[in-house]
């Protein structure tokens, strides 16, 4: 009986849910780009891949493009040292997954859903982190102002529940001090999740993060996701899409208001041109992948609110050498319903947060949604202060 089924032992194996494992092997490793083959059927496109190996952490791959009939091109997610032609590769035909519920609140994690805080490891239901946006018949009709508590903000370019606000400014101006500032403020007052995201973080700023909503007292209704600055670029262009699925589910399942900070949404765009440039495609204007718009939309169209709840993000926009004309900059400004742009000039003046009161600005400023009296205020500040 066994030597009956040798031959399917060797080219498929049982995972723990009880699916059929079709087994690759590695025939090429570039740094971060990994080509396998595979004798039947190709997985599809985000398909993960998991390549085991002995005395330290597997290697997490994600299929980017079938190359022919036999091999597919993947971006490795973690570290690759210590790989070689011709080692086994597990496809278990499922996309990559991230923990989801309730079991993460309080917790700092990696884009697969593993703790950085030394605690125990989450064994919460999982979810695939690609998932479409929802129809537009599901989205909620009504306009609502969610207040930080900073005036300049609340009463110049006052942010949408359910909507997305971006914080723009060069290097060195406040952005990461001012979303941490929003925290304080918000999360405090808050009665729904907060989810921080961290995209190419300095572990600096994770950790001085980390201990700010320790010491605020509302780290039980947040969770922390990042993708530092020294990971692979495949983990830093999924980690925002990680931090969506979390956040989708506690608006459809717990029906939760979610507060959603990314920092920085620039190097989203960043990682997905050198993921871009890795896979050998021609780059676009300024040296951005010619995909950036798609792959863009696709993350922030998913930021929306239905009855169920809403996720309000706050994004963090890097600007290039202080130029707003910036491709990156220009894509990520046709997504949001508020800016708040960040000077540099009130930042040397020492004018702390160093917001731009006349570049600014939001389209819940009218009079149907704040009201006569608080668009009138705006408009005479501005006025006076042109």
């Amino acid at each position: 009986m066994d030597n009956t089924n040798n031959h399917t032992a060797d080219s498929l194996t049982i995972d723990p849910q009880g699916h059929e494992a079709a087994k690759g092997r590695v025939v090429s490793v570039r740094g971060r780009v990994i080509d396998i083959s595979f004798d039947d059927t190709l997985p599809p496109l985000n398909t993960k891949l998991v390549i085991e190996r002995e005395n330290t952490a597997d290697v997490v791959a994600e299929v980017v493009a079938h190359i022919d009939s036999k091999k597919v091109r993947c971006m490795a997610l973690n570290p690759t040292q210590g790989l070689s032609r011709g080692i086994e590769v597990q496809n278990n035909d499922e996309p990559l997954t991230v923990p989801v519920g309730r079991e993460l609140l309080g917790r700092v994690v990696n884009v697969f859903g593993d703790p950085l805080d030394f605690g125990d490891p989450i064994t919460a239901q999982k979810k695939s982190i690609h998932s479409k946006s929802i129809p537009l018949t599901s989205h909620s009709r009504s306009s609502e102002i969610l207040h930080t508590g900073i005036k300049a903000i609340d009463l110049l370019a006052p942010i949408e529940r359910g909507g997305k606000a971006g914080l723009f400014g060069g290097a060195g101006v406040g952005k990461t001090v001012l979303i941490m500032e929003l925290i304080r403020n918000i999360v405090e007052g808050y009665q729904g999740i907060s989810i921080f995201c961290g995209i190419g973080e300095r572990c600096r700023e994770a950790e001085e993060l980390y201990r700010e909503i320790c010491e605020s007292g509302v780290l039980p209704n947040t969770l922390m996701l990042f993708g530092q600055m020294n990971e692979a670029p495949g983990a830093r262009f999924r980690v925002g899409h990680a931090a969506l699925t979390m956040a989708e589910y506690f608006r459809d399942r717990e029906r939760r208001d979610v507060l959603l900070l990314i920092d920085n949404i620039f190097r989203f765009i960043q990682a997905g041109a050198e993921v871009s440039g890795l896979m050998g495609k021609i780059s676009s204007r300024m040296g951005y992948q010619s995909t950036m718009g798609t792959e863009l939309a696709e993350l922030e169209e998913r930021i929306s609110s239905t009855k169920n709840g809403a996720i309000t993000s706050v994004q963090a926009v890097y600007v290039p050498s202080d130029d707003f004309t910036d491709p990156a900059v220009v894509h990520t400004f046709a997504h949001l319903s508020a800016f708040i742009v960040l000077s540099r000039e009130r930042a040397s003046l020492g004018l702390y947060p160093a917001i731009d009161l006349l570049e600014s600005g939001s389209k819940m400023l009218s009079q149907t949604v704040v009201g006569r009296l608080h668009y009138r205020v705006a408009q005479q500040v501005k006025e006076t202060l042109a």
